[in-house]
């Protein structure tokens, strides 16, 4: 390999493993969430959630249903409800557009979606994936409850 090729690769991870940072949520708010309440009738809860090795130093958009839901960091969750018994789209940024989550709700129960960075071409992309109650409840428990509403755009 060459010695262009290898700070190449040495500019890549140093920007893959560092860490962004974003708003976070008030102490009460993250207590509260971390209950895993019941949502309000006609409501369904929604936990969106990263914990991954890879893209640590990337901020990702979230929205739900074109409504900007944050901006994700590495280890952080957004906690929010969402109207029941209908479909909702969750979407995040990627490399070249965003990816879409639909997801069918149903009202009185919570939702754990967990967005995931790979590896992109030019930048790190990101993809979203429901995951069942208990690992996502296991996962959102060990992480740190972002601010909602900040977008990059």
């Amino acid at each position: 390999m060459n010695k262009v090729s290898l700070l190449g690769m040495a500019a890549a991870i140093a920007l893959l493993s560092g860490c962004a940072s974003v708003p976070m949520s008030e102490k009460g708010m993250v207590e509260t969430a971390k209950t895993f309440p019941t949502p309000e009738p006609g409501t369904a809860g929604v936990y969106v959630f990263r914990n991954s090795f890879v893209g640590k130093a990337l901020k990702k958009d979230i929205w739900i249903d074109g409504e900007c839901l944050g901006e994700s960091a590495d280890k952080v969750f957004f906690y929010t409800t969402v109207p029941g018994d209908r479909e909702h789209t969750f979407s995040t940024e990627s490399e070249f557009s965003p990816n879409d989550l639909k997801v069918q709700t149903e009202s009185g129960r919570n939702y754990f979606i967990q967005q995931s960075i790979r590896m992109g071409v030019f930048v790190g992309g990101a993809k979203l994936d429901v995951v069942p109650e208990a690992e996502g409840r296991r996962q959102v428990a060990g992480l740190k409850m972002a601010r909602k509403g900040t977008c990059s755009r």
